[in-house]
C-alpha cells in the first residue's frame, strides 16, 4: 500500500509545482531522494547504556534500525578514543521516508513546546533542507516515561531539485510550517 503522502505528492503536488514553474514533464519536478536521521550521543563514550537507548528510541521513530557512528579519531579534551561510539544514524527511502515525512510533519512538530514554525533559511545551495530537533520525545513512538537522557537528534531531507525555491515549494506544499520570514 502507498504512504499517503506519496499519493498526494503525486495527485496534488506535482501538478501544482509543474503550474508554478512550468515544467513539461512530471519528472522535472523537485523529489525526496533521501531522509538521514542522526543523532550524536556524547555521553556513549562513557556509557554503552545511553547508546543502547539512543539506537532504541531511532528505530521506534524510522522504523528501521539504525547503524551506530563510531569516533573516527582520538580527541583527548573530549576524552572519546578512536573506534568507541558517539551516536547512531538511519537512511530512510521510499515508502519509509514519506511515512515518516507524515508522522514528523502532522504528529510530531505540533508537539514541541512554543512552536512558532522551521525556519526557512535552512536550505543549502543544492536545495537540502536540515533541521534539528532538541528533543526526540516528541514523537508518539518515545515513552516519555522512559526516557533516562534528553536527547536531540538531526533531520536532513535530501531533496532533488535545480534550487532552494523549488525545494522550499515542495516543502511548503506538503505541510511544512515555515515561519512568517519568507524569501
Amino acid at each position: 500500500m502507498t504512504p499517503r503522502l506519496l499519493e498526494h505528492y503525486r495527485k496534488v503536488i506535482i501538478p501544482a509545482l509543474s503550474k508554478k514553474f512550468g515544467y513539461k514533464n512530471a519528472m522535472q519536478a523537485p523529489m525526496f531522494q533521501k531522509i538521514v536521521l542522526n543523532m550524536g550521543i556524547g555521553s556513549g563514550s562513557q556509557d554503552i547504556k545511553f547508546v543502547e537507548q539512543g539506537v532504541a528510541d531511532m528505530a521506534a521513530i524510522a522504523g528501521q534500525k539504525p547503524v551506530i557512528t563510531r569516533a573516527k579519531k582520538a580527541i583527548a579534551n573530549f576524552k572519546i578514543r578512536k573506534g568507541l561510539p558517539i551516536g547512531c544514524k538511519v537512511t530512510l527511502r521510499g515508502n519509509r521516508l514519506y511515512e515518516f515525512l507524515d508522522r514528523f510533519l502532522n504528529m510530531a512538530l505540533p508537539r514541541i513546546r512554543d512552536f512558532r514554525g522551521t525556519s526557512p533559511d535552512s536550505f543549502d545551495e543544492k536545495g537540502n533542507y536540515s533541521i534539528g530537533i532538541k528533543e526526540v520525545s516528541i514523537f508518539p513512538e518515545i515513552d516519555v516515561d522512559k526516557v533516562q537522557k534528553i536527547q536531540g537528534m538531526d533531520i536532513i531531507m535530501n531533496i532533488k531539485s535545480r534550487s532552494k525555491e523549488e525545494s522550499h515549494e515542495l516543502l511548503k506544499l506538503f505541510g511544512m510550517p515555515f515561519t512568517n520570514k519568507e524569501k
